[in-house]
């Protein structure tokens, strides 16, 4: 459900309003009074919930197994009939909004959208902050003698009305039926008649124009973004000029502004489109990642991309570049993915408020109309008179006199009129900047290829001491699109952090030089990437099937003959040095599951050392190391989609003659004792581990803990009775640990699997209590979901059972997730293709006392075959309590973890599934 009413609505003083009545209106109703009841309705059959407040609309929306659709939207349409908001509920969830907020104050994205916002005319309402905090809906509320609740009525009954309301309802029924189910269960919603709100005028006026903002980040890092207010591309948006625009600005290929920025050795990236927008106002926004060099250049950069404007509004508008824009657009909108239910809800019904009938599917995504004139319009209003340039770096901390009220980042605010625009446009230099080429990748054959068996299952096709090749042809998309995956095997790249750097280093590397030629195949539907993994590196590929070969030779092409650039090594290990200095800055909830990884497998480097590694190494460290690193390779293969047989053996085959049996080959086969294999750390039965640490970040003061229980490694009938209990409870620890407790907005429950080896995981980010009380509220919680489970009735058991056989039975909805999922299973070397099958048959058999008894064995508090992992991370505000435990002595049944490599040394492993290609099953 879209509602045509967001935080432009909040009213002056409450900020934060219409998101809060978002949060409100999950609670309960009239009709279902039971808090959270909508929420446990729908996690027991299957499905999920969310909702997000914008500018002009607030988006609810659900997914639930298609069999419990009736009454999961009588619960839903609750929402919008008669809700409660109790004004207990109402103290409560302004915590949980004041958390979330907590979460996003070290969020750069947050804090110079924020920025942006401030920068604007204080009387538009863009320049709002929309998620308010404990001060805005209560303690300044209160000041003004303001009841929160009953504004919240207030502003629920006089905005939420029927006509401005758009439902998307997708399922298994027919038309007429899901019509008559809507009609029944949305009547009652009341239509007070009200227009629909608009906000005329545009955010900036002339003093918020022609400015330089120099901005303080939380990260390493310089970000150049360039703003200019536009006509909103929605007001012409069959001519789809800003599409036209974006694809030319921000394009990467040969005499692009980015290929310019990028062989000067100034970027990292370039984005280019519509920011913000709404009918009234629109953003068009540069955005650029400098280098250090790029950081002493702003002024050339920003010269550069004027030039560039200058080119474009000269060059008039060649026709061939919006038919092969439109031909992309249409080719993809044709054949586009399946997309899960949920994603295609929320698009529809954000389109139903912005578009006509008959473009809610299609929406802007399809440019039909070429309108020179429009798109020299919007070229038009790209001008020194009308920028804002906002300049985001460490550089300028000590260097700023003005402080953003809401999230408190540094900035100073300076004129930069057109005259030194000009300037920096005349001495930028004379680099030679061009349209870009016509597109080689756009795909001319889009036939279907003939398979001549109905295969359900990966097959392998070959087998050789280089590399193994399984297969699996498309019987259920019929799109012309494949998927492919390459594992390199390479023993080296894990021997050591320096080692894992370097293969990182390599595979960014090999991105970079293919940009240039291939960024084309992504912008025509084709997608490559290649990343370093736990076994070596990985190539993917994705999209349409037609040029892909000649991609993916390319691709191997350039592993086959690479060199090291000197001056594109110093660029990516300058890009890889920020992201590791960044990694103190992450969210206390992340690192506590960095924490568990590192603790958990056994071969695992910790990211100081990759760091330290990484400071000391040179081009001429890769160049030696990378023959090395390919000189012992076994190359695992996945082929699937609209791809023959044939083709499938050829491509490897030729893969093998370049990499292998070339005159002076790089690689040489792996020998059987090098195979790789991942192994993860036994806990200990009746013990409880715990590991505190500060967290890395000292201003956060948010304090995270994961308790992981341990259960047991991959087997079918240990499989179906984890995923039912961590079914049966994630409504209850949610609805425990997070509305009732209010511990934070980070509160849940999931399944966690280690390469086969599972278990359950509570997650909790929290300012209110410390990581070591978080732990007892999730023992508290285990012991009061013994009483609910023992209590289960059959009838609830079996709903349970059929929810998760349900969830089991959804199809896949495209390639990349059929493949995933087989992947996956190839990649952990279990290879059960069969698995859902199996897992439904066995949850058939299931008895509700096998779950007890699987429970009491491995959950329960105090079962004496219990293996707990306990990571503490403690925030700014619990300084006190971390060291108070790691001073005080463990409790019974407790360890410390004081040496996470000592402890790794020390404990068992379980056995790797991926026992050596000679050992595989097949």
């Amino acid at each position: 459900m879209n509602v045509s009413v967001g935080y432009f609505c909040d009213p002056d003083g409450l900020e934060g309003l219409a998101h809060f009545l978002e949060h409100m209106l999950f609670y309960a109703s009239e009709k279902y009074p039971e808090e959270d009841s909508y929420s446990k309705y729908i996690a027991e059959h299957g499905g999920s919930t969310n909702a997000f407040t914008s500018s002009e609309h607030t988006n609810f929306y659900f997914d639930v197994n298609s069999d419990s659709l009736h009454d999961a939207l009588d619960r839903f349409a609750q929402f919008f009939i008669k809700p409660l908001m109790s004004p207990d509920a109402t103290l409560r969830e302004i915590k949980a909004v004041d958390s979330e907020n907590q979460k996003n104050l070290l969020s750069d994205p947050w804090r110079m959208s924020q920025l942006q916002k401030h920068l604007c005319a204080e009387n538009h309402p863009y320049h709002k902050f929309s998620t308010g905090n404990w001060n805005t809906l209560e303690v300044k509320a209160k000041e003004k003698g303001l009841d929160t609740r009953l504004e919240l009525i207030k502003f629920y009954d006089s905005h939420y009305s029927a006509n401005l309301m758009q439902l998307v309802v997708y399922g298994k029924d027919s038309l007429d039926n899901l019509q008559n189910l809507v009609e029944n269960k949305f009547c009652d919603i009341r239509d007070v008649g009200r227009k629909p709100f608009s906000f005329p005028g545009h955010p900036c006026t002339r003093e918020h124009l022609q400015i330089l903002v120099k901005a303080v980040p939380i990260k390493q890092g310089h970000t150049l973004r360039i703003l200019f207010p536009i006509t909103p591309n929605i007001r012409r948006y069959k001519e789809g000029p800003c599409k036209y625009i974006s694809h030319l600005i921000g394009h990467e290929g040969e005499g692009s502004l980015f290929y310019i920025l990028k062989k000067l050795g100034w970027a990292i990236s370039l984005e280019a489109g519509e920011g913000d927008w709404s009918h009234d106002f629109s953003f068009f926004s540069v955005v650029i990642q400098l280098t250090d060099v790029g950081q002493e250049h702003m002024e050339d950069t920003v010269g550069l991309l004027f030039r560039y404007i200058k080119l474009l509004q000269t060059s008039g508008t060649p026709k061939w570049i919006f038919d092969e824009l439109q031909a992309i657009c249409e080719t993809g909108f044709h054949y586009r993915d399946k997309s899960p239910p949920i994603n295609y809800v929320v698009n529809i019904s954000s389109n139903m408020q912005i578009f006509p009938p008959e473009d809610w599917l299609i929406a802007s995504s399809v440019p039909s109309k070429f309108s020179p004139d429009a798109i020299q319009n919007i070229l038009n209003e790209l001008t020194p008179e009308t920028v804002r340039i906002f300049w985001e770096s460490k550089k300028f901390e000590g260097k700023t006199n003005l402080a953003e009220p809401w999230y408190g980042t540094s900035y100073s605010v300076e004129a930069v009129p057109p005259s030194i625009i000009q300037n920096w446009v005349d001495k930028a230099p004379k680099e030679d900047l061009d349209l870009p080429k016509r597109n080689i990748f756009i795909p001319n054959d889009l036939s279907l290829k003939c398979v001549e068996e109905k295969a359900s299952f990966p097959a392998m096709l070959r087998k050789t001491s280089f590399s193994r090749l399984w297969y699996k042809p498309d019987t259920m998309f019929f799109t012309p699109k494949a998927y492919i995956k390459m594992d390199f095997h390479c023993p080296l790249s894990q021997s050591s952090p320096e080692s894992a750097v370097l293969t990182d280093v390599f595979t960014r590397l090999l991105m970079d030089y293919l940009n240039d030629y291939a960024y084309d195949a992504q912008v025509a539907g084709l997608y490559y990437a290649v990343k370093p993994n736990d076994t070596g590196f990985q190539v993917t590929m994705v999209g349409f099937n037609d040029k892909m070969r000649t991609l993916l030779e390319t691709v191997i092409g350039k592993i086959a003959e690479f060199e090291v650039k000197a001056d594109r090594f110093s660029v990516i290990k300058e890009a890889m040095t920020k992201e590791y200095e960044n990694f103190k800055f992450r969210q206390p909830y992340q690192q506590v599951l960095y924490y568990c990884s590192l603790i958990l497998e056994d071969q695992a480097w910790p990211w100081d050392e990759e760091f330290s590694a990484l400071s000391h190494l040179e081009a001429s460290d890769l160049g030696i190391f990378l023959p090395r690193l390919l000189s012992k390779t076994f190359i695992e293969c996945y082929f699937a989609g609209n791809i023959e047989a044939n083709e499938a053996k050829n491509i490897v085959h030729h893969l093998e003659d370049v990499l292998f049996n070339a005159p002076i080959s790089a690689c040489k086969p792996l020998s059987p004792s090098q195979h790789l294999a991942k192994r993860i750390v036994k806990l200990e039965k009746g013990l409880r581990y715990y590991y505190p640490a500060m967290c890395s970040n000292h201003q956060d003061e948010n304090s995270a803990l994961l308790h992981y229980i341990q259960t047991h490694q991959d087997n079918v009938k240990q499989n179906v009775l984890l995923q039912l209990l961590a079914l049966v409870g994630k409504q209850p620890a949610f609805h425990q640990l997070r509305s009732v407790e209010q511990l934070g907005y980070i509160a849940l429950l999931r399944q966690r699997n280690d390469s086969g080896v599972r278990g359950l995981q509570f997650i909790i980010q929290s300012t209110v209590k410390d990581p070591a009380n978080l732990d007892a509220r999730v023992v508290n919680f285990l012991n009061m979901f013994e009483g609910t489970l023992y209590n289960m009735s059959d009838t609830e058991f079996k709903s349970n059972v059929s929810a998760l056989i349900d969830m089991k039975l959804e199809k896949y909805k495209n390639i990349r997730e059929e493949s995933a999922f087989f992947w996956g299973e190839i990649s952990e070397g279990t290879l059960k293709f069969d698995r859902k099958q199996e897992e439904v048959a066995a949850l058939r058999e299931l008895k509700k006392e096998e779950l007890i008894d699987f429970f009491n064995d491995h959950v329960k508090v105090n079962a004496p075959q219990k293996k707990i992992l306990s990571i503490q991370v403690y925030g700014g505000l619990h300084s006190a309590e971390y060291e108070t435990i790691v001073q005080n002595a463990p409790p019974p049944q407790s360890c410390e973890i004081t040496d996470i490599y000592s402890f790794r040394r020390s404990r068992p492993l379980y056995g790797s599934f991926r026992g050596g290609v000679g050992q595989m099953k097949l």
